[in-house]
C-alpha cells in the first residue's frame, strides 16, 4: 500500500495502538457497557456536548494518525517531494490506519482529517489554518487550550486549540529550530522569525506558569501605500501631502506610537515618497519593512547563540552601516543605545532618516530619546543630549490605536529647536476626538492646528509649495 515515502523497515511489525476509537454507532454487543458505563454517573452531571465531544474523538483519532505517519513515512524522503504526492500518500496511509480501526468517516470529516496532518507533518499544526487566514494580524497562545487572535483590533477566542502542552512543545521546537535556536528550562524564552516573515516569540515552563505562550505578528504580504491609509481613515489627503513633502526633502522623521499601533505599516507608507535613486540600508531585528525602492540594503541584527557568542546587535549594523555610502538609513526600531549612532547619522550627512520609538506623544518621545542616550552609559549634560536631539530629529509622527480599535495618526509635530534647556515644539495636524457611538466607535475628525510648518521654506526651495490652506483648522463636524 505504501509508496516510496514508507520507511525502509517493513518487516518490523506494527505497533499495536493505545486505543481504538470509532465514530461509528456501537455495536449491539457493547450497548449494554455503553448503557452500565452512563448508569454509574452521576445522575446530577450536565450532558457533555455533542460538538465538544465529536472534537474530541477527532482529536484522539488524528493524534493516533500523527503517530503512525511518524512511524511509517520517510522523513528525509519527504524533503524532496512535491505537496500534491505528499498530500497522495498521507491520504492512503490514512485510509489504511482507518480501515484497520474499524473508524467509519463521513467524506468532510476525512478530508479535514486529512488536511490536519498534512499541516502537522510539514507545517505548523493547528496554527496553520490561523497563519492562512488573511484577517488574522496576531496569534497568541495561552498554552495549549487557549487561541486567541486578534482581527479589527480586536481580540477573540477561537475554537482551534492543541492536544496537550506536549503537542504545543513540539510545533515551537519545529519553529525555533528550523532558524537555528533553542528553547528548553535553561532557555525558556526565544525570539524567531517563520518563513513567511512573520514575527515569532516564545515562553515556556518553568517561566510560563500554565502553559507555553506563543505570540505571532503575523507578516502582511500586501504593502499598504498612502492611499490605502487615507480610504482606511488613518489621516487625510492633506496631512498625506506634508508628509510627502517632508520625506522628499529629506527631514528626520520618528514615527512614535504604542505596540500594535501601525508604527510599522506607517514606516512602509512613507518610505514610498523616497526617490528611485537614493540608496537605502535598513536595520531591523525581525525584517518586517516592505520597501519598493531599487537600491536597499536589508540588515537584520542576531541575538547570542547558546554559548553567548555571535551577537550581532542593531548598533553593530548602524555602524557598518555608516561605512556602506548609505543616503538614508531606516531602523525598524530604537530601543537602546543604537540611539547614539543613530542621532549620529542624522546629524552627519544622512539627512531623511527613518525610525519608530515606543512612546504615547511626541513630548514623550523626545523624553524617550533621552532615556535611551541616559542608559547607553554615555554621560553628557543633559542640554547637550537635548540639543542633539532637537538639531537630529525633525519631525514626529505619533500613531495609536484607540480603544475601538482603529488606528489612526493622531498628531503630526515638528521640532523647532531649543528654547533655554527646553527642546520647542509644535504641532501642525491632530485628531480631535468628540465622543462616542452607543457601539462604542470613536467620533473625531482630523484638523490642522492653525500653525504653519517651520519648514515651509525649505519645501518650498525643493518644488514642495504646499498652498497655505492645509494649515487651516476644521471645524467639528
Amino acid at each position: 500500500m505504501f509508496s516510496k515515502y514508507k520507511k525502509a523497515s517493513d518487516a518490523a511489525p506494527a505497533r499495536k495502538p493505545a486505543a481504538v476509537v470509532d465514530l461509528a454507532p456501537p455495536p449491539a454487543a457493547t450497548a449494554a457497557k455503553s448503557v452500565v458505563r452512563k448508569a454509574a454517573q452521576p445522575a446530577a452531571a450536565a450532558p457533555i456536548d455533542k460538538d465538544v465531544k465529536r472534537k474530541q474523538r477527532m482529536g484522539e483519532i488524528k493524534l493516533e494518525l500523527h503517530r503512525a505517519l511518524l512511524d511509517n513515512l520517510n522523513l528525509a524522503a519527504l524533503e524532496h517531494a512535491t505537496e500534491a504526492d505528499l498530500r497522495q500518500e498521507i491520504n492512503a496511509i490514512s485510509a489504511e490506519i482507518l480501515a484497520e480501526k474499524s473508524i467509519v468517516l463521513n467524506r468532510e470529516d476525512r478530508m479535514t482529517l486529512n488536511s490536519e496532518l498534512f499541516d502537522e507533518v510539514t507545517g505548523l499544526g493547528p496554527l496553520e489554518t490561523l497563519l492562512k487566514d488573511d484577517s488574522v494580524n496576531d496569534i497568541l497562545v495561552n498554552g495549549p487550550q487557549q487561541i486567541f487572535v486578534e482581527r479589527d483590533g480586536k481580540l477573540q477566542l477561537t475554537d482551534v486549540t492543541f492536544k496537550d502542552e506536549k503537542h504545543l512543545l513540539r510545533i515551537i521546537d519545529k519553529i525555533v529550530s528550523a532558524v537555528g535556536r533553542r528553547v528548553d528550562e535553561s532557555n525558556p524564552y526565544v525570539d524567531a522569525r517563520l518563513q513567511d516573515g512573520s514575527r515569532f516569540n516564545a515562553m515556556v515552563p518553568p517561566v510560563a506558569v500554565d502553559g507555553s505562550l506563543v505570540s505571532i505578528r503575523k507578516f502582511k504580504k500586501d504593502k499598504l501605500a498612502i492611499d490605502d491609509l487615507v480610504n482606511f481613515g488613518a489621516f487625510t489627503e492633506e496631512m498625506a501631502a506634508y508628509l510627502q513633502a517632508a520625506v522628499a526633502t529629506r527631514l528626520n522623521i520618528i514615527v512614535s506610537g504604542g505596540t500594535g499601533s501601525g508604527k510599522t505599516t506607517t514606516l512602509n507608507a512613507l518610505s514610498s515618497f523616497i526617490d528611485n535613486a537614493e540608496r537605502i540600508l535598513t536595520i531591523e531585528d525581525t525584517a518586517e519593512l516592505q520597501l519598493q525602492q531599487t537600491h536597499v540594503g536589508r540588515m537584520e541584527s542576531r541575538p547570542a547563540n547558546v554559548e553567548g557568542k555571535g551577537e550581532v546587535s542593531p548598533r553593530d549594523c548602524l555602524k557598518n552601516a555608516l561605512r556602506m555610502r548609505p543616503d538614508r538609513i531606516i531602523v525598524g526600531e530604537t530601543r537602546g543605545e543604537e540611539v547614539i549612532d543613530m542621532l549620529q547619522a542624522m546629524n552627519t550627512g544622512h539627512d531623511g532618516s527613518m525610525t519608530t520609538i515606543h512612546a504615547n506623544s511626541a513630548r514623550d518621545g523626545v523624553s524617550r530619546l533621552e532615556n535611551m542616550i541616559a542608559m547607553a552609559g554615555i554621560e553628557m549634560p543633559l542640554k547637550a543630549v537635548r540639543s542633539q536631539i532637537s538639531s537630529a530629529v525633525n519631525l514626529i509622527v505619533q500613531a495609536s490605536r484607540l480603544q475601538d480599535g482603529s488606528r489612526r495618526m493622531t498628531s503630526i509635530t515638528e521640532i523647532t529647536g531649543m528654547e533655554g534647556d527646553v527642546i520647542s515644539m509644535q504641532e501642525i495636524f491632530r485628531y480631535q476626538r468628540v465622543g462616542l457611538t452607543p457601539d462604542n466607535k470613536i467620533i473625531g475628525h482630523f484638523t490642522a492646528t492653525g500653525v504653519r510648518s517651520h519648514y515651509a521654506e525649505r519645501f518650498r526651495m525643493w518644488g514642495y509649495d504646499l498652498p497655505s490652506s492645509i494649515y487651516e483648522p476644521i471645524a467639528a463636524q
